[in-house]
């Protein structure tokens, strides 16, 4: 294996994984700073406000996308297989 098939797998690597992660943080981003808003102009500071939520939104996006994001991982793995079976 070549230093640039390497670098190849490396960057299909990091790109599985952004294409994985993003849409979880993205929104639990933007449910903290929803929730951020609020508690700024209704001035209840309250650490655990914004767990719950957090932890809803991501769960439903994996109950909605895990199906997906599972092939995304198991097609990475078959490549990676035949790749080490074809050396």
């Amino acid at each position: 294996m070549t230093n640039g098939e390497v670098s190849d797998l490396m960057y299909e690597v990091f790109v599985l994984a952004l294409k994985l992660a993003a849409p979880m943080l993205v929104i639990s981003m933007l449910i903290g700073l929803i929730i951020a808003i609020l508690q700024a102009a209704t001035q209840i500071h309250e650490q655990t406000l914004t767990f719950l939520p957090k932890l809803l939104v991501i769960a439903l996006i994996l109950v909605f996308t895990g199906s997906s994001m599972l092939t995304a991982l198991q097609d990475f793995t078959n490549q990676m297989f035949e790749l080490m079976a074809a050396l």
